[in-house]
């Protein structure tokens, strides 16, 4: 579902009567007549949803997460805020950027729509930005050459399941996350699609190894192995960015999530 689109077909419908009305109706009208039922809702609507659609396309949007791929970072369940104008102001539902700002970078964690279905949000972490030689071997990750700086803390156990995975405090950039790793899980990658691009990326028995082209970007999920991501469908193009992640404003099943993201 377009949400956006359909916010922006009420916009559209609800100002055009408020238009109609205060240009044409009302004037047509006794001054002690009262208002008609369709001009009483459309004006009431219009100032609520164009406030809500100058929000939602251009300051903030919130997101829900509905995957594991970014565990430990966000959690099922996490509800989220995302900035829709740090990398750039966007026109709304076209998602085609009129100003430039910032561009992503490495360690980001970052909205966009999915390559393989633009209809379809995705969130996941921004590992190679133009030019980078990403590449993920024995499940390690090296940038243009250079073993992103990792330690080893304490397993994590995912409660709901009840296994431990390996985890890692990663520091690209200066930004440190936690990544997660399953000890037998495999390497390598065994199901890549054949996306656009592909000839940038070389698929070996211990991982992939990718250039990232101009105007796109190389995502993984932090929880490695549990993850599809750019190892699997490709790059994502700068078109496709919808903001970047900032907040966990809520989570039913535990609120002390809320604003712990990080």
């Amino acid at each position: 579902m377009n949400f956006a689109l359909i916010l922006f077909c009420l916009l559209l419908v609800s100002g055009a009567i408020w238009a109609a009305d205060v240009l044409v109706f009302s004037k047509r009208r006794a001054p002690d007549a009262k208002d008609p039922w369709w001009v009483e809702y459309g004006a009431s609507f219009f100032p609520v949803i164009l406030l809500v659609f100058v929000l939602r396309s251009f300051i903030v949007e919130p997101f829900k997460i509905p995957s594991g791929s970014m565990i430990p970072t966000l959690q099922v369940g996490d509800f989220i805020l995302v900035n829709k104008f740090t990398y750039g102001i966007r026109l709304p539902v076209i998602n085609k950027k009129i100003i430039g700002i910032n561009n992503p970078q490495r360690g980001d964690v970052m909205v966009f729509r999915y390559p393989e279905d633009p209809s379809l949000d995705y969130i996941k972490r921004v590992v190679g930005i133009p030019g980078d030689k990403v590449a993920y071997q024995n499940k390690r990750l090296t940038i243009n050459g250079q073993p992103v700086e990792t330690r080893r803390v304490d397993d994590y156990l995912h409660p709901e399941r009840l296994y431990y995975s390996k985890q890692f405090i990663e520091n690209p950039e200066g930004i440190e996350h936690r990544t997660l790793n399953d000890e037998d899980a495999p390497g390598f990658i065994s199901d890549a699609t054949h996306f656009q691009n592909r000839n940038n990326c070389l698929y070996n028995n211990a991982g992939v190894i990718c250039t990232v082209p101009a105007g796109h970007y190389f995502m993984m999920g932090d929880n490695r192995d549990n993850s599809r991501d750019s190892r699997y469908w490709g790059f994502v193009p700068e078109e496709n960015i919808v903001g970047k992640a900032f907040f966990i404003w809520f989570n039913f099943s535990d609120l002390k999530r809320i604003g712990s993201f990080k």
